[in-house]
């Protein structure tokens, strides 16, 4: 997904790609991936500059995300680790900013457009900078993972501390010394953010050999970074040798940047394993022809509780493959495929294979290209899953049909649901009635997840009415970015704010009046810290001319009015 940069009339979005300093002008969607650094013109001179702080995390994040995917930069130079990822792109991102900032202390009248630009440039810049720098690892002697290793209960073996490890053999002899030891049992190994080298390889390849009889937990995630990839297959095929033959129930070959070569380099391993119980695969450049071998590798999926696809290029005839061990994974009770690419197609494939997994409990299909017929696909399958708690479908385009069919869906199922995020679908005020319905019948709600949809003031205030009666567990609201004005946002405030539980309403980015914004402060005056900052609204509203900005009052006041007498339906 793209980086939504929200301005009092302007939206910027910055791509996923390492370019940010391209330019175009055209009117976007917020639910488009993007492919270079875009920006909506406003019509009317505005300031563009300052950005806001929660803009400026939203780079960081995105930066993060992108320093630690796999990609052909590296794979030449390396891949970062999560925790010094996030360190440059705060970095990146301050001094990007700081940059930025003094161009624009030195325009005489500018509206800032220029400091935007120097901004995404700076930015980018400064990215693919540490992307040819690579990991930085610490001497063995900062690390203190030995210590770390020796603290552990006797049966888990972890070398994962950050930051990353580039390691050779003297390094692997050291680390890998107390698996040799006599009397030590292992059953649980986790070499993650730790990159061996061929030689390393070497050392560990007949340790694990010796102790895979013992093994049920292994965790092989991002072990390559920074290798060539002639040297990284050879790893993994070292690696697959030593542990052929083990009877594994949770494996992770994670961040490894595999694709069908990488896959297929674990094949020894994944041939050999009938007792999987979790598989995860994420963020490992997983292809249409990656996924289609992971299907024929695994022999047996009947066990299998937990599979994760997450942040991969899967596609439609990825996701068809994946479909395919889905459907002969019976006991399945976390499905991720969040992130990899998948339209109609595919998610259609994807939602008829879940009608096998009857014991779901979570359910994560976020940020694919899904559209109405893939979300009625899912809906039908739905009604079959009594355990789910929690939900994940944001940004799958949606839209009002393919949603309300989902929500009737799970009205009749999954009692006990925590958690729902249908954020970015496009989901208008028409399917509010339905909407609020499904929110009343649904008491054990943690999280409900409705931003980047345009629900407006008709939907918020049927939301908060559903809201008003039990879910006392409720921890977070999030209705940002509805179009929302005065008479929605304080109906929100109001039906929420005595919750026991609330840790959390996000109301920003929406039309809320001067006026507006008090009132919520003044419900919030109690537990300020509750309530979501409030810098990206636009009490002016980019939906209504002058004239009904002039009306606001009144038209606030009428539509409140009509729907007070409104009653929603609350299930026990």
């Amino acid at each position: 997904m793209p980086i939504i940069f929200m301005g009092n009339k302007t939206t910027v979005i910055i791509s996923t790609t390492l370019d940010l300093s391209l330019l175009f002008v055209r009117r976007v969607s917020p639910f488009l991936s993007i492919g270079c650094f875009d920006m909506e013109v406003p019509t009317l001179s505005v300031k563009m500059w300052p950005i806001s702080q929660s803009t400026r995390l939203k780079l960081v994040e995105r930066m993060t995300k992108n320093l630690v995917t796999p990609s052909i930069w590296s794979r030449k130079y390396g891949l970062l680790s999560q925790e010094e990822a996030e360190e440059d792109a705060k970095r990146i991102e301050a001094a990007a900013f700081a940059t930025a900032n003094q161009h624009f202390t030195q325009e005489l009248d500018g509206d800032g457009s220029s400091a935007v630009q120097l901004y995404a440039k700076e930015s980018s810049r400064l990215m693919i900078d540490v992307i040819k720098r690579g990991p930085v690892a610490k001497a063995d002697a900062e690390l203190g993972i030995l210590d770390k290793i020796k603290e552990c209960d006797g049966t888990t073996f972890d070398i994962s501390g950050d930051p990353r490890k580039v390691i050779g053999a003297d390094e692997a002899e050291k680390l890998l010394k107390l698996l040799t030891e006599p009397g030590r049992r292992y059953t649980k190994i986790c070499f993650s953010n730790t990159s061996f080298g061929r030689e390393a390889a070497l050392v560990a390849q007949p340790i694990l050999s010796s102790m895979k009889d013992h093994l049920i937990e292994v965790d092989l995630s991002d072990i390559v970074a920074g290798r060539p990839e002639g040297e990284a297959l050879e790893v993994m095929e070292m690696f697959s040798s030593a542990l052929e033959g083990s009877k594994l129930r949770s494996l992770n070959l994670s961040y490894n940047a595999l694709g069908e070569k990488g896959i297929r380099a674990f094949g020894a391993l994944l041939k050999s394993q009938y007792d999987l119980e979790e598989l995860y695969l994420i963020n490992d450049g997983i292809s249409e022809e990656a996924a289609m071998a992971v299907h024929e590798l695994i022999p047996s999926t009947d066990k299998l509780n937990v599979l994760q696809f997450h942040n991969n290029m899967t596609g439609d005839e990825g996701a068809i493959a994946i479909a395919k061990i889905v459907s002969k994974s019976p006991l399945l009770e976390d499905f991720r495929c969040s992130s990899t690419r998948v339209e109609s197609e595919g998610g259609i494939a994807l939602a008829t294979a879940l009608g096998s997994c009857t014991h779901l409990k979570k359910l994560d299909l976020r940020d694919n290209m899904f559209g109405i017929d893939a979300g009625l696909a899912l809906s039908k399958m739905l009604s079959e899953f009594s355990n789910l708690s929690e939900i994940y479908l944001s940004y799958l385009n949606l839209e009002d049909e393919g949603s309300i069919a989902i929500w009737n869906a799970l009205k009749e199922s999954a009692p006990s649901l925590e958690v729902l995020d249908m954020a970015g679908n496009e989901i208008t005020a028409r399917a509010a009635p339905v909407l609020a319905s499904f929110i009343a019948s649904k008491q054990f709600l943690t999280k409900l997840n409705l931003a980047e949809n345009e629900l407006k003031d008709e939907g918020a205030i049927l939301i908060a009415k559903a809201l008003e009666e039990g879910h006392g567990q409720l921890c977070e609201v999030d209705m940002n970015t509805n179009m929302i004005r005065r008479a929605g946002a304080r109906c929100l405030a109001l039906a929420v704010v005595g919750k026991p539980s609330l840790k959390l309403l996000n109301i920003n980015g929406n039309y809320i009046s001067d006026e507006g914004i008090d009132e919520v402060k003044d419900t919030f005056k109690n537990c300020p810290t509750v309530l979501g900052p409030l810098d990206e609204n636009d009490p002016d509203g980019e939906d209504y001319d002058e004239e009904e900005e002039e009306q606001d009052g009144d038209i606030e006041h009428e539509l409140e009015s009509r729907l007070k007498g409104l009653e929603i339906k609350h299930e026990d």
